[in-house]
């Protein structure tokens, strides 16, 4: 690994609006744009290159969302989605400064980044299809797998994970890091804490059932993970997964409402609270 270099605009000083991104010695260049400020984006030069886009919002869970796309003309592509139903707010669009990518390279891309952010499970992924994998060239191949890297890297910078595998974010060295739930209703679970959230091992049991008074969107929530195969029919998870709160791992483990940062202890008894009031001392 190699230390890196990163360039940032950000037009009109706000943060919240447009930022464009680089990498020193990468053809590639990230675009950054809030939903309200494709028109001016769309005045770029480059804003039509070819290239592949990312569509982030929230679903009916709250949870993180994305969609997955490529386009010959990226700007046009993005003012059409301003039809779709209100799933996203915020877009973040890849090209190349030279404009060198063609249609089945950005097929390619489509499908790889699709790929990473099924695997990496943290975000609702929107496209109803699995994009389709096109033929490119060896010398292809291995210039993309580069430009996927730098894509990777400049679109977690911007604060986006749904490409970023779990195990990759992991701080867990020992056991020593890891945090448990053994509870009512046969709640069996083990974790660890991330930079971004709290992530519930494979294997994990969660209780046989809930409590009246559990929140529905946290019912909801629970509800999604059975169907969606996270957790099986023994009520166990089927791979880690990341929740955005200790909190909410242990409420989905328990059942009922829960403060994760009581409920998950170490091997020595000690809560997530604790442990951390003891570090900032």
């Amino acid at each position: 690994m190699f230390n890196k270099t990163i360039q940032m605009f950000i037009f009109d000083g706000n943060p919240n609006g447009r930022i464009m991104c680089e990498l020193s010695n990468w053809n590639g260049r990230v675009y950054k744009i809030a939903r309200n400020e494709l028109n001016l984006f769309s005045d770029r030069c480059d804003a039509n290159n070819t290239g592949i886009y990312f569509l982030f919002g929230k679903n009916e869970l709250n949870k993180d969302s994305i969609y997955i796309g490529e386009a010959e003309k990226v700007s046009d592509r993005l003012k059409q989605h301003l039809n779709d139903h209100v799933y996203w707010n915020e877009c973040v669009a890849v090209i190349s400064k030279d404009n060198l990518l063609n249609k089945a390279h950005v097929k390619f891309l489509e499908h790889k980044f699709y790929k990473l952010a099924i695997d990496a499970g943290r975000f609702d992924i929107v496209n109803s299809t699995v994009p389709t994998l096109s033929s490119v060239s060896e010398y292809d191949e291995a210039m993309l797998d580069e430009f996927i890297s730098n894509a990777k890297l400049l679109v977690n910078t911007l604060g986006y994970k749904a490409f970023e595998s779990i195990s990759l974010n992991s701080n867990v060295k020992n056991a020593a890091e890891l945090y448990h739930i053994k509870a009512t209703r046969g709640a069996d679970a083990i974790g660890y804490t991330v930079s971004d959230g709290f992530v519930v091992k494979k294997d994990s049991i969660v209780a046989s059932t809930i409590t009246p008074s559990m929140s529905e969107n946290l019912k909801r929530w629970r509800e999604n993970l059975f169907s969606d195969g996270t957790i099986n029919s023994k009520n166990a998870f089927t791979k880690d997964y990341i929740f955005s709160s200790p909190s909410l791992a242990a409420s989905i483990v328990m059942g009922r409402n829960a403060n994760g940062r009581t409920e998950w202890k170490n091997d020595h008894g000690a809560t997530i609270k604790q442990i951390e009031e003891t570090q900032n001392v």
